[in-house]
């Protein structure tokens, strides 16, 4: 039935025997999530309740809707959310939303978090991945932090004993011990720049191909990436079963870091605090780079022994970041020469008991200075009178400077130079213009980030009080950025292996569309209910062009009837 002639009907119909529920970009949403098969996995793991109304994979269903609704609306909003929505046909036939009330939510949140939550994430990227031809040969490693409001204390073991109640009371306390250690909300190091408040760690892998989150777990606020990186490497490898090539910053690049990789495949930055990396890329000669095919880069490889590891060196040269050094070298230059003059004439306007004390102080600033050295000095003998004391004689220094010309080629040298090494020592197998482009997609798992730090995602809205509910939270935030990379890398390769586009909200036709705006050419659309049959209506060529391109699971939320 056209919208035309739903509307026809829907006019000759009492207003109570009508119901208009939204679906808007929902549909797609539930698609995906069936498509991974979330719903089965969750509860196959953490068991469905006798007589339960709703399923804990629902539960966990219907908080990836919430998450992925962009309407701002915290948990403790969460089932008047789904009152303004086809609950019953995106969550599962029988499912009401006063089902999903809080009491609901937290109750699953604990089994999560018993189970272990990094697990559940795993198993549940690791089967998506697989089902969507996701390549694991690339994974990205990075963290970053998640602030928080108020105070934060462990509930579990009374949450475990409130909700099974008439059990053997020695075997909760068993099943209290045993689960994973909750995180410290915390103070530590602030990517947001928000010292003032307790955090938590985030630590993802991302797949190379199409950012889609595949490793997830939670550390505490004060934990630094250098003392976990390679254990979550370790531990990742060890679950994925395939020896993919892991990226990562410089956090990686420690010493006992490295040994512990040793089987494993890396590539990371060499951060300038080993001496050998600052020595290199301030003394190699402009003349030994090549040009990359890379636009903007020239490069040159050397192998290098550190840690006992034989690895590749490649020493990188950004010509954009080199003129961007450059000019604030210069800044740097003017702004040290203004305040060594200053410093030079307050110094000259002290008098000194001997020579050789002027000179020491002459000495002991000139060591300050980065940029530039004592071009001339000038000793003078200052004689002294007064009418009830001897004739006394005391010492004046002033001198000029000029700009150290050793120091500062070195740092012209260095300028816009970077190192990246890895332990793929085959150029074959890993060329260097490869290892540059998969440095550079590193962004995969910042993109990933600023999701998940979105305003307009629930993550900006955390405030359970307690670490395990916070966690859990934070996973289902993962899954949350699971669906909505895998739809996104759904919809640009079915464009680009199509060779179509899409209009974006410039009217540029691209192939390279983000979900979001996908999600927006959905808005509008309503389940409707009449007569005992169900209705989409707004249905347009457009959506049903998208609708062909993704996963058949999104169809039948959308083509209900002919």
């Amino acid at each position: 039935m056209t919208t035309e002639e739903v509307e026809k009907t829907v006019v000759t119909l009492k207003p109570q025997e009508i119901e208009i529920q939204n679906i808007d970009h929902l549909g797609i949403v539930s698609g995906i999530i069936d498509s991974i098969g979330v719903v089965g996995i969750i509860n196959e793991l953490i068991g469905v309740e006798k007589g339960e109304k709703v399923s804990s994979g629902q539960v966990v269903k219907a908080m990836i809707l919430n998450g992925l609704g962009f309407v701002s609306k915290p948990l403790y909003m969460f089932p008047q959310y789904f009152e303004t929505i086809a609950c019953e046909h995106l969550v599962g036939a029988g499912v009401k939303p006063e089902y999903l009330n809080d009491d609901k939510l937290g109750r699953v949140m604990d089994k999560l978090f018993i189970k272990g939550l990094d697990t559940i994430f795993f198993i549940i990227a690791l089967k998506a991945a697989k089902k969507f031809g996701v390549s694991l040969s690339i994974s990205h490693l990075d963290s970053s932090s998640m602030h928080v409001h108020g105070q934060y204390n462990s509930s579990l073991p009374s949450v475990i004993f409130e909700n099974q109640k008439g059990e053997n009371n020695q075997e909760l306390e068993e099943i209290a011990v045993k689960a994973p250690q909750e995180i410290t909300i915390t103070y530590g190091y602030s990517r947001d720049h928000r010292p003032d408040l307790k955090q938590f760690i985030i630590e993802m892998i991302c797949l190379g191909d199409g950012d889609i989150p595949i490793f997830l777990k939670l550390a505490s606020g004060n934990q630094a990436d250098s003392s976990c990186f390679a254990k979550i490497a370790v531990e990742y490898q060890k679950q994925l079963e395939v020896n993919s090539l892991l990226v990562a910053d410089s956090a990686l690049y420690t010493e006992s870091n490295l040994k512990m990789m040793s089987e494993l495949r890396w590539l990371c930055r060499v951060p300038l605090s080993v001496k050998s990396a600052k020595s290199l890329i301030s003394t190699l000669p402009e003349s030994e780079f090549v040009d990359s095919t890379i636009s903007g880069y020239k490069l040159v490889s050397k192998t290098e022994n550190y840690a006992g590891i034989e690895q590749r060196w490649l020493v990188l040269q950004s010509q954009e970041r080199r003129e961007s050094d450059l000019r604030k070298l210069s800044q740097k230059i003017t702004k040290a020469e203004s305040k060594a003059v200053q410093d030079l004439k307050k110094l000259s306007q002290e008098r000194f008991a001997c020579e050789a004390d002027a000179i020491k102080a002459l000495s002991k600033l000139s060591k300050q200075f980065k940029y530039h050295q004592i071009h001339k000095s000038t000793l003078t003998q200052v004689k002294s009178k007064t009418k009830d004391s001897p004739e006394e004689i005391s010492y004046q220094i002033s001198a000029t400077v000029w700009e150290d010309e050793s120091k500062i080629n070195t740092e012209v040298l260095s300028a816009g130079r970077f190192i990246i090494a890895t332990n793929v020592l085959d150029s074959k197998e890993l060329c260097n213009d490869s290892m540059l482009s998969e440095y550079k997609a590193q962004q995969s798992c910042e993109r990933g980030f600023g999701f998940l730090k979105d305003p307009l995602f629930f993550a900006d809205s955390i405030f359970l009080k307690s670490p395990e509910r916070i966690e859990s939270l934070a996973m289902i935030m993962g899954l949350c950025l699971l669906v909505y990379t895998l739809a996104q890398r759904q919809i640009r390769n079915a464009l680009k292996d199509s060779k179509s586009t899409i209009q974006n909200q410039l009217g540029k036709a691209t192939d390279r569309h983000t979900l979001r705006w996908i999600f927006q050419c959905f808005q509008g659309i309503h389940l409707v209910k009449y007569n005992n049959e169900k209705h989409v209506s707004n249905w347009t060529p457009h959506r049903d062009f998208i609708l062909n391109i993704l996963p058949d699971d999104c169809f039948r939320y959308y083509q209900l009837a002919t």
